[in-house]
């Protein structure tokens, strides 16, 4: 089963509407994520809580890393950089972190709110390898953009 973005966006926003609280908001964004798409193995929010710090929010899937600094991993270089990280291999990214061995790629998009601060990233794991297409990462920064921008 692979996500279909756009019925996916339009439960997002009808669950969504009129919500301010962004662990709320990630939650339910996680939750609909999840188990929207059979290659989505983790799928969670990290939240920028201190300055070059990410901690767990909410997320499904087995346990994740409770924090990563800027400067480690895929999760820390979407941060740092801004930028969405899609990443077919994760054996192949220097400074992986392993927080599940199970994990074989993986994409993690930046999460901006209303005044364009940082406020988070989406990190989405795959137990496939390759799993994830740049028509992933733009069709899931459109959701994000939607909800929290």
């Amino acid at each position: 089963m692979t996500a279909d973005y756009k019925s996916l966006a339009k439960t997002i926003s009808a669950l969504t509407e009129g919500e301010t609280d962004e662990v709320a908001l990630m939650a339910t964004v996680v939750c609909e994520l999840h188990h929207s798409d059979s290659r989505f193995d983790w799928t969670g929010f990290y939240r920028v809580t201190g300055p070059q710090m990410l901690k767990i929010g909410p997320y499904q899937g087995g346990h994740g890393c409770l924090q990563i600094p800027f400067s480690r991993g895929v999760c820390g270089a979407a941060a740092r950089e801004e930028r969405t990280q899609l990443v077919p291999d994760v054996e192949a990214f220097p400074g992986h972190i392993a927080c599940a061995s199970s994990t074989r790629s993986e994409v993690v998009l930046p999460v901006w709110n209303r005044a364009g601060e940082l406020i988070a990233v989406l990190d989405i794991d795959s137990d496939q390898s390759d799993a994830f297409t740049e028509e992933d990462a733009a069709e899931l920064a459109a959701i994000l953009k939607q909800v929290f921008g």
